[in-house]
């Protein structure tokens, strides 16, 4: 069988309306008010973002969602995350730069970073990163730590337990799939704490049951990843 810790979520893409927001609910709307989200015109503030906590707290569907925000709107936002081996130089056509686990950036990242942040800047462009500890304690260089720091700082919790069950349980009624408390407590515990992830495995299970004519059971998601 294959890897159960799949990070399925990017499949259906992160959005601001996906994103569950618990007690991190003032940093989405920061970011939702920032990015803008159909709501209203976008400020777009210079001043940098900053959200750290431990992994499955939201901090990569909330940076992919404001991309997408950005990207609805014509703009164009440069990425730097620790795949990216060789990072290019700033592009002054970036309405933003966004950094993901700045905190496992090796010397040539934060040499980039810290140019992007500076270059940005001096456009009057938003940085908004995110990283697994609180500024004061990334393992960076000086200069970029401290700039990572000195704008809006959030830090995110993982939903609770009982909050996600709450999520899977709401989002199988909606789609009117039956979903068993066995088969969530296996999703709970054999998955990715990240709720985009849970609910991208939520809409693969309804799909594959329906093309199987089965019903959602714990075989049913095994034979499901057996088939990927």
């Amino acid at each position: 069988m294959k890897q159960l810790a799949l990070d399925i979520g990017l499949q259906t893409g992160p959005s601001f309306a996906s994103f569950f927001p618990g007690a991190n609910e003032a940093a989405l709307r920061h970011l939702q008010l920032w990015a803008g989200d159909g709501a209203g015109a976008a400020l777009h503030s210079p001043v940098p973002t900053y959200l750290w906590g431990e992994g499955g707290s939201g901090k990569t569907h909330l940076l992919e969602s404001a991309a997408q925000a950005l990207r609805e709107q014509g703009a164009a936002v440069g990425w730097l995350r620790p795949q990216v081996l060789q990072p290019p130089p700033f592009d002054e056509r970036w309405a933003a730069v966004l950094m993901d686990d700045v905190d496992r950036f090796n010397a040539e990242q934060q040499h980039a970073a810290f140019s992007w942040f500076v270059q940005a800047q001096a456009l009057q462009r938003a940085v908004v990163a995110a990283g697994a500890l609180p500024p004061a304690d990334l393992p960076l260089r000086e200069d970029l730590r401290t700039r990572l720091g000195w704008g809006h700082v959030f830090q995110l919790q993982v939903p609770s337990e009982a909050q996600r069950r709450a999520v899977l349980r709401q989002a199988a009624d909606a789609r009117g799939v039956m979903l068993p408390d066995e088969v969530i407590d296996y999703m709970l515990h054999r998955f990715s704490r990240d709720l985009g992830s849970l609910m991208a495995l939520l809409e693969a299970l309804d799909g594959y049951a329906l093309r199987t004519q089965r019903a959602i059971t714990i075989p049913l998601v095994r034979s499901m990843l057996e088939d990927e």
